[in-house]
C-alpha cells in the first residue's frame, strides 16, 4: 500500500508543479497545430481532407506532448538533485519510473483528443472504429513517454534533452507515414522507417479512420508493445547504470 500511495504522490507533485506550464502547452500543443495547418495551407486542400490529415495531427500532439514533458520532469529533477530524494522513497525504481511517466502519458491523451474535438466540428467522425482509434493513441503515449525518458535519462540538460529529443522527433515527422505515404518514400529510407515506434501507431490511425492501414493492426499494435517494452527496460538499465550503481 505504500508503494501505491508513493507513486500517487508523486504523480500528483507532477501534475501540479509541471504539466499545464505555458512551455509545455505551447511546445507539445500548439506546434503540431501549427504544423498541420501548414500542411493544410500547402496541399491547397483546405478543410475537404480533415480525416487525412488527423491522424497525423493526434500523432504529432502525443509525440511532441510526452517527450517534452519528460524532459522538463525528469532532467531538471536530476539536475537539482531532487530525483535522489525520491530514489530514497518506499518505491520500487519500476513503479517510480512509472509514475514520472504516467503524468506524461495522461498528457499525451490529453493532447490527442484536443484535434478530434476540433475536427468533429468540421466533419463527420461517424466512421472512424474508436476502439482500435484509443489503443493506437494509447499506446503511442506510451511508447512516446518512454521514448522521452530514455532521452532525458542520456542527458544532464534540459536544452540537451530538448535537442536530442529533435533528433528523433522531426525525422519521424517525415520517416512515418504521418503526411507522406512510406510507399513513396525512397527505397533506402523505408527499412528505417519500420524501425521507428510511431510508424506502426500511425498506421493503426490511418486504418481506424480511413481503412488505409498498410499492415495488419493486431501486428502494428503488438509491435508497438514490444517497443514501448524495450525503450522502457533500456532506461531503467541507463538509470541503473548511470544514477544508482
Amino acid at each position: 500500500m505504500s508503494q501505491w500511495t508513493a507513486f500517487f504522490n508523486i504523480l500528483a507533485k507532477d501534475v501540479h508543479a509541471y504539466y499545464l506550464k505555458p512551455p509545455n502547452i505551447s511546445w507539445g500543443l500548439l506546434f503540431p497545430l501549427a504544423w498541420t495547418g501548414m500542411f493544410f495551407i500547402k496541399s491547397g486542400q483546405g478543410l475537404e481532407d480533415v480525416l487525412g490529415l488527423l491522424p497525423g495531427v493526434v500523432a504529432l500532439s502525443i509525440l511532441f506532448g510526452t517527450t517534452s514533458m519528460l524532459a522538463v520532469t525528469v532532467t531538471f529533477e536530476k539536475k537539482n538533485r531532487s530525483f535522489e530524494r525520491l530514489l530514497l522513497s518506499p518505491i520500487s525504481l519500476e513503479l517510480l519510473m512509472l509514475a514520472k511517466t504516467g503524468g506524461a502519458i495522461i498528457f499525451g491523451l490529453a493532447n490527442a483528443f484536443v484535434p478530434v474535438i476540433m475536427a468533429s466540428f468540421l466533419t463527420d467522425l461517424s466512421s472512424i472504429a474508436w476502439g482500435s482509434f484509443f489503443m493506437a493513441v494509447l499506446l503511442i503515449a506510451i511508447a512516446s513517454a518512454f521514448l522521452g525518458l530514455f532521452i532525458a535519462v542520456a542527458v544532464s540538460e534540459v536544452f540537451e534533452a530538448q535537442t536530442f529529443s529533435n533528433f528523433f522527433r522531426f525525422p519521424m515527422v517525415f520517416l512515418c507515414g504521418l503526411f507522406f505515404p512510406i510507399a513513396k518514400l525512397p527505397v533506402f529510407l523505408r527499412p528505417l522507417s519500420y524501425a521507428l515506434p510511431l510508424t506502426y501507431g500511425v498506421d493503426v490511425l490511418h486504418g481506424s479512420v480511413q481503412s488505409t492501414n498498410i499492415m495488419p493492426m493486431y501486428l502494428d499494435l503488438v509491435v508497438l508493445a514490444g517497443f514501448c517494452i524495450l525503450l522502457f527496460a533500456g532506461s531503467l538499465h541507463n538509470i541503473k547504470r548511470k544514477w544508482i550503481m
